[in-house]
């Protein structure tokens, strides 16, 4: 049981590390096996396809994400801090990937919403789920800060959607060029998004 059970994460994580890599589209099955270790039994033991396999991928990467995502914004800090630690791990979470393989991966939810969302059906409407999500989760930071007058927004669905699109923006600049400082901007970018001020702007006026 142990062996079947290994078996399936490491075909997982050989598959989300040649997603991240080379893309869903230049994968084929018997490629996944070869690089995992495994016979082709193995793989549609556990998986009918390769989109059942990219959907579990990411069903599993969003389980991480969504636990240190509920970690950060969930915590006892104030509503901004919590935006900005989210920021600051996604930056080193990227800086150390980059460190890893040489070149910064970007988000694999962004990545293959780039890649397949007008191909393939169920991966769209899987990906729109785990934003929608994303978008639940800083909504809630942002309606608190709001009522604690610390942001300017018309509409706080509306205003986390932002937040949670530039996020998703700077890191595919960040692959793009390949340099992890696109990143440096999250910070300032989502205070002015938010109507609010740099805390020593604030301050300055005391």
């Amino acid at each position: 049981m142990g062996r079947t059970s290994g078996a399936r994460e490491v075909i997982l994580s050989v598959a989300q590390s040649l997603i991240e890599l080379r893309g869903y589209s230049a994968l084929g099955v018997a490629g996944i096996c070869k690089a995992a270790g495994v016979p082709k039994g193995s793989f549609y033991h556990f998986f009918e396809s390769k989109e059942a396999l990219a959907l579990t991928v990411l069903d599993e990467h969003w389980a991480d994400q969504r636990g240190e995502w509920a970690r950060v914004l969930g915590s006892d800090a104030d509503p901004l801090q919590r935006l900005r630690q989210l920021f600051g791990e996604t930056e080193a979470s990227q800086r150390a990937g980059q460190q890893s393989c040489g070149t910064v991966s970007g988000c694999l939810f962004g990545n293959l919403t780039l890649e397949l969302s007008n191909q393939t059906e169920a991966i769209r409407l899987r990906l729109q789920e785990i934003f929608d999500a994303q978008v639940d989760m800083v909504e809630s930071v942002v309606a608190e800060a709001r009522e604690r007058d610390e942001v300017i927004v018309a509409d706080t669905r509306d205003a986390a959607r932002s937040v949670v699109a530039q996020l998703e923006g700077q890191v595919l600049l960040a692959k793009l060029y390949n340099n992890t400082s696109q990143l440096g901007v999250l910070w300032a970018n989502c205070l002015a998004l938010l109507g609010a001020r740099m805390p020593q702007e604030a301050a300055a006026e005391v």
